[in-house]
């Protein structure tokens, strides 16, 4: 289970629905790059509740995140477990304190696989990593539905959801058929935020594992 949750965490936080495919690939794309695209600073807290197939709860998770433009990502989750993702424009750090381990893999690998990155990197090219749709009939919100092209990714689609401009949810579904819903909660758009926030410290002891993908 913390294996699985440690990926569900790095990937962030969707159901399948169908639209038509000119405005899935591009008008809804450059709608939700205009979106983002305004954020340069994001910080939340955020409630991660992960249910399967039946929609039983699996595990609830909280913590809080914060991004910046370009390239600079902050996540740790603090309960049930603990977990640290970091991003600082070059590579992405995953720090697993009860497993004593960091693993390291290059940032522009994982724009495809890791959703909350969106809020960080570039978005101007949405197209190429994901088909987007947009779903206008959600009474209240906006709604991007995001599916990736790419084979490796860990999650089938990814749903962002807005209000009034504000992203406050995002919903991953990933092929094993459960759904991580993340709630964020207390949202600053635009606020400072250090640099130093970006710099990932763990003991000496820990296992550091360097990936290429």
């Amino acid at each position: 289970m913390k294996t699985f949750m440690g990926r569900v965490s790095a990937v962030l936080a969707v159901l399948l629905i169908s639209t038509s495919p000119a405005w899935a690939d591009a008008q809804a794309a450059k709608a939700l790059a205009g979106k983002l695209e305004k954020y340069r600073t994001y910080q939340a807290d955020f409630i991660q509740v992960v249910v399967d197939g039946t929609g039983s709860k699996v595990q609830e998770t909280r913590g809080n995140l914060k991004a910046k433009r370009p390239g600079l990502f902050f996540w740790e989750s603090k309960s049930p477990f603990s977990q640290t993702i970091v991003a600082d424009g070059k590579k992405v750090e995953v720090y697993d304190p009860d497993l004593e381990q960091v693993t390291i893999k290059p940032m522009e690998k994982q724009m495809s696989s890791t959703p909350a990155l969106l809020l960080s990197g570039q978005v101007d090219n949405l197209e190429e990593a994901y088909d987007v749709s947009r779903d206008e009939e959600t009474a209240g919100a906006d709604d991007f539905i995001l599916k990736p092209r790419s084979q490796d990714s860990l999650f089938l689609s990814l749903r962002l959801r807005f209000r009034d401009d504000v992203l406050t949810e995002m919903r991953l579904r990933d092929s094993l058929d459960q759904i991580s819903v993340l709630s964020f909660q207390d949202v600053k758009v635009n606020q400072p935020v250090d640099n130093s926030v970006f710099h990932l410290d763990y003991p000496d002891s820990v296992d550091v594992i360097k990936s290429a993908q």
